[in-house]
């Protein structure tokens, strides 16, 4: 990241599952990384990896059987240590809008998205009276690109695709300083994932009027097209842990992502090598000792049972270096 402050600053946030029988599941081990205003980090990593953990432990919505270790900070807001009223009424749409994984979830069934789009902006919003609620609702829909004549229409008459645009429609009402977006594109066609992701953008870029600078981005994401069409950075996340932190166009052009899990993600998009990495990742309540890659890594040697430090960007006893590439 460059020198500008940090809108969202993480450091060693970790979580943990209590489990029956006294077992402990290591979900999010050490996360730190920051985003700064008009900046967009891509958070991109296999299923089940810790992503949405870590959003969750953000926003303060993780279960009752989880502990939450670490540092993340919002401005002057502990994240981790604020009370469920000061996340309600201060942090929640406010400070972070989400765009959650699960929009048909987040979704009231029993309203239209017209009227949950109206409460939403009266909530966060100066605008008053009847009919600038309903143009300002309109206009909310536009920017995520949902249709005007389903905005009466309720959830379950959605199809997945429509209401994950609603819900990104309700996250950008409040144009929060930061916006964490969980899977965004999910259900969308290629086009609308374009529109998405490039609305996103405008919202990172777009001055926020209380500071003059831009907003931030942590965006969620299994598609590396779309992380690659907006973000700035890119964190790699592998069994509950960053491993990479890399400039999104290094990343995704030369020379390249450091790590093997990193370059091994590239390297099964279609539109490269169509190789999917071997293996599958280790269960987070049985993780190795060592690295836990070691065992689908093509470059592992005995250093790897041990766990890697964190050099630089890149958590590795063998990552890449610019003379390992070949054209």
């Amino acid at each position: 990241m460059t020198g500008r402050t940090p809108v969202l600053s993480v450091r060693n946030l970790s979580v943990r599952f209590l489990m029956p029988g006294r077992r402990r599941v290591a979900a999010v081990t050490d996360a730190s990384f920051d985003v700064a205003a008009g900046e967009c980090l891509a958070l991109i990593g296999e299923s089940g990896c810790g992503k949405s953990v870590l959003a969750s432990a953000l926003l303060g919505l993780l279960p009752g059987n989880a502990q939450a270790a670490g540092e993340a900070r919002l401005s002057d807001i502990d994240l981790l240590g604020a009370d469920e009223r000061t996340l309600a009424r201060t942090v929640r749409g406010r400070l972070i809008g989400l765009v959650p994984q699960s929009p048909a979830a987040h979704l009231t069934p029993v309203r239209t998205i017209r009227s949950q789009l109206q409460e939403t902006v009266a909530a966060l919003t100066a605008t008053r009276g009847r009919a600038a609620l309903r143009t300002a609702a309109e206009a909310a829909a536009a920017r995520a690109a949902f249709p005007a004549d389903h905005l009466d229409r309720y959830p379950h008459q959605l199809s997945g695709g429509l209401a994950q645009r609603a819900a990104t429609a309700l996250a950008l009402v409040g144009d929060a300083p930061l916006l964490l977006a969980d899977e965004p594109t999910t259900g969308l066609d290629r086009d609308l994932v374009d529109r998405t992701v490039d609305e996103l953008r405008r919202h990172v870029d777009a001055p926020d009027p209380a500071n003059g600078t831009g907003r931030a981005l942590l965006m969620i994401t299994h598609d590396l097209a779309a992380a690659e069409r907006i973000a700035d950075r890119v964190a790699v996340m592998y069994a509950g842990r960053i491993v990479e932190l890399a400039d999104a166009t290094a990343f995704f052009g030369s020379p390249g992502p450091r790590h093997p899990y990193s370059r091994g993600l590239l390297q099964a998009l279609p539109d490269r090598a169509f190789t999917p990495i071997p293996g599958m990742p280790p269960e987070l309540g049985d993780l190795p000792d060592g690295c836990a890659f070691a065992a689908r890594c093509d470059r592992a040697t005995a250093a790897c049972s041990a766990p890697p430090p964190m050099t630089g960007t890149v958590a590795c006893h063998h990552p890449h270096v610019p003379e390992d590439v070949r054209a």
